[in-house]
C-alpha cells in the first residue's frame, strides 16, 4: 500500500498525550470505576491500519471492578488484516463502490477513499489501496477522547466525529457519533457494530448468555449444535473448539418484527456482563461466535443529504452479580 498521500500530513494530534505500549500508540481513559485502554489512528505505528474497520475506537482493554470484558481474540496477528480489531469496533457498508468504475475511488467512512482495483464485488476482507487517508484530529480528556476524521474527496466528503465517553459515577461508556456531509452527493450507508466481547478472558461456551428485548428466532451455522435459541436468550451447549464459529445472517423476533438495539451478554461464571443499547431502530441483527468473542452485532442504516448531519449514540453499561 505505497501512495504519497498517506506519507504526507496524515494525522494531527492535538492536546494529547501518547502513551506506547510497545510500539502502538495508545492512550487511556477512566472515570474512576472504568479503566480503558484504546488504540489511535496511525499510518505509520497504529495498531490497526486495515480497510474494513473504523480506526477509531479500537478498546484494547476495559476493565471494572477486577472484570474485564475485551481483548485479543485472535491467534495471528497483523496491522493490516481485516479484523485484528478489539472492543466495540464499527464497520461502514462502502459508499460509492458499485458506481465507480474500475481505477476510480470509493468510500469507507472512518478508513478514507479507496481504490478500486477492478469490477469485482466489495469484499470486506480484501485489503484496499488507501488513495485518499483524509486527515485525522484527536483530543483526550481523563473520562473521554474524540476522533474527528475529515475526507475531502472528489465524490464524498465527510466529517465524523466520535466521543468515547465514561459516564461520571457510572460504569457506562457511551460512544457518540455524528457524521456530517460536506460534499453534494447524499450519502447512504449502513453501519454495525461487532462487539468483539470476550469477558474475564473466559473461552465461549455453556457460561455465557445472550439475551434480547424480546422472543428470537434464527438459524444459521451452529445451530442446535453449539448454540440454542430459549425465547429471548441464546445460549451455548458446548465449548466451541479451535476453528469452529457460529454465525446467523439476521435474528428476527418470533414474529418476525425486528429487535430492539437492547441487548445483553453475560458470563454466569465469573458474574460479569454488559447492556448494549441504541437510540436508533435496528435494520438488522447479525450475530457470530467463535472460541474467544461473543459478537451480536446490530446494523443501523444512514443516510445524510448534503449540508446536513446524522447523530447516533450506542451505550455500553457494564455490571457484576453474586453468582
Amino acid at each position: 500500500m505505497k501512495n504519497t498521500h498517506l506519507l504526507v500530513g496524515l494525522f494531527s494530534f492535538l492536546k494529547i498525550r501518547v502513551l506506547f505500549s510497545g510500539k502502538f500508540p495508545e492512550v487511556e481513559i477512566t472515570n474512576g470505576l472504568i479503566h480503558t485502554h484504546l488504540y489511535l489512528p496511525d499510518f505509520n505505528k497504529g495498531y490497526y491500519r486495515s480497510t474494513r474497520f473504523d480506526w477509531s475506537g479500537i478498546v484494547s482493554s476495559l476493565e471494572y471492578k477486577g472484570h474485564s470484558f475485551y481483548g485479543q481474540w485472535f491467534e495471528k496477528y497483523s496491522s493490516t488484516t481485516h479484523d485484528a480489531v478489539m472492543g466495540p469496533v464499527e464497520e461502514f457498508a462502502p459508499i460509492g463502490h458499485d458506481e465507480a468504475k474500475a481505477g476510480g475511488r470509493f468510500i469507507k467512512i472512518g478508513v478514507g477513499s479507496l481504490s478500486k482495483p477492478d469490477e469485482s464485488a466489495y469484499d470486506s476482507f480484501k485489503l484496499y489501496t488507501i488513495a485518499n487517508p483524509g486527515k485525522w484530529k484527536i483530543k483526550k480528556k481523563t473520562d473521554q477522547i474524540q476522533f474527528v476524521h475529515e475526507l475531502n474527496d472528489a465524490e464524498y466528503s465527510y466529517e465524523y466525529m466520535k466521543t468515547i465517553h465514561l459516564t461520571k459515577g457510572k460504569p457506562e461508556l457511551v460512544i457518540r457519533h455524528t457524521l456530517r456531509n460536506t460534499g453534494k452527493k447524499t450519502i447512504e450507508t449502513n453501519v454495525y457494530n461487532h462487539n468483539f466481547l470476550l469477558i474475564d478472558k473466559q473461552p465461549i461456551g455453556p457460561d455465557y448468555l445472550v439475551k434480547f428485548s424480546v422472543d428470537v428466532k434464527g438459524n444459521g451455522k451452529g445451530f442446535g449444535e453449539i448454540a440454542q435459541i430459549q425465547g429471548n436468550k441464546m445460549m451455548f451447549l458446548r465449548k466451541l473448539d479451535k476453528g469452529e464459529s457460529v454465525y446467523c445472517s439476521g435474528l428476527l423476533g418470533s414474529c418476525n418484527e425486528t429487535i430492539d438495539y437492547d441487548l445483553i451478554v453475560q458470563n454466569r461464571k465469573t458474574g460479569a456482563g454488559v447492556r448494549i443499547r441504541c437510540d436508533q431502530p435496528v435494520l438488522k441483527l447479525v450475530f457470530w461466535a467463535s472460541l474467544k468473542t461473543v459478537c451480536p452485532e446490530p446494523y443501523i442504516q444512514i443516510k445524510v443529504d448534503p449540508g446536513k448531519e446524522f447523530n447516533w449514540k450506542i451505550s455500553y453499561e457494564y455490571f457484576t452479580i453474586i453468582n
